[in-house]
């Protein structure tokens, strides 16, 4: 077990509410803050990260700074963002003296399927400046985020190889679901078509401050190179993959034609029978290999036509 003692106090609740009265500004819920304040939890996110020397870290909300403290040590470098120009300063008066962290005042997200290209670019120096370092995010994460961040980490061609954060659980449970369930849907297909994915821990609201209307949980999501290699193209894939999830209760048939305008019915028909797929089956149906089969297939498809 690492040793975290030194900067343990700089996220209770009473340091943390001790330090908005003096900086006179309060929780922002518009952007999701909420503050871990169990430390015992804390260190759990950060065992199971295993941050190691080689590793460049990315955080996403660094808040006032108490997880940031916690891995700078132990990290080659990390790279914290924060949207929340208050809160961005609050950490800068208690990181000044890492070296090896670079704190950004941004929106990680340029739009909701693009990542801000300066976060980036700071990662990218970071793994560049020694052969061999590893990109890994750890995080509490934003409620707001957190879908739009991992989805679009994995369309990079040098995505973390390893995700250790802190969402919602509905998220978590989104991202770990199983084929059938409700909560099954382009998420959990996007995300185990190219890694293994498993929720940690379930956090419950009053671990958070200020607490939230819903329970949360740590997930672990570590790249399998094996399994990304088999998507010939990761772009028509993720796109393939959400359209099919447009219109829940429509079935196979129903979806290809509303999201595949330039194929007839006849062509759907041929495809799913070629697949052994019946046409009145839903997409939740489908497990990960199943959708990587269908989405080949109407590539090849689309560019016989």
């Amino acid at each position: 077990m690492m040793n975290l003692e030194p900067s343990a106090e700089r996220q209770t609740l009473t340091f943390l509410q001790r330090r908005f009265q003096q900086a006179g500004i309060v929780p922002r819920t518009d952007l999701g803050q909420n503050f871990m304040i169990d430390m015992n939890l804390q260190r759990v996110l950060l065992d199971t990260a295993q941050i190691g020397r080689d590793d460049v870290v990315l955080e996403v909300g660094t808040g006032t700074g108490g997880l940031t403290m916690q891995m700078a040590p132990l990290a080659a470098a990390v790279i914290s963002v924060e949207v929340d120009r208050d809160l961005h300063q609050l950490a800068g008066e208690e990181l000044f003296h890492f070296s090896n962290v670079t704190l950004l005042h941004t929106d990680i997200l340029q739009t909701k399927s693009r990542l801000e290209p300066s976060v980036l670019e700071a990662v990218e120096r970071q793994l560049k400046a020694v052969p061999g370092r590893r990109f890994k995010l750890v995080a509490n994460l934003p409620y707001n985020v957190a879908t739009p961040l991992i989805s679009n980490l994995l369309d990079l061609e040098r995505p973390p190889f390893t995700m250790t954060i802190t969402v919602q659980k509905e998220v978590a449970d989104r991202m770990v679901a199983q084929p059938g369930g409700k909560e099954y849907g382009a998420l959990a297909i996007w995300i185990q078509s190219q890694c293994r994915a498993e929720i940690v821990r379930l956090l419950s609201p009053s671990v958070f401050w200020p607490r939230p209307k819903v329970s949360s949980a740590f997930v672990q999501i570590t790249l399998d190179e094996t399994l990304r290699q088999r998507i010939p193209d990761r772009a028509f894939f993720h796109d393939f993959v959400r359209s099919m999830f447009c219109h829940r209760r429509k079935v196979l048939r129903g979806e290809l034609l509303s999201a595949q305008k330039q194929f007839n019915k006849a062509q759907v028909d041929e495809l799913l029978a070629g697949l052994g797929l019946e046409p009145t089956l839903r997409a939740e149906r489908l497990d990960r290999d199943e959708m990587l089969r269908l989405c080949e297939a109407v590539r090849t498809l689309e560019c016989g036509n």
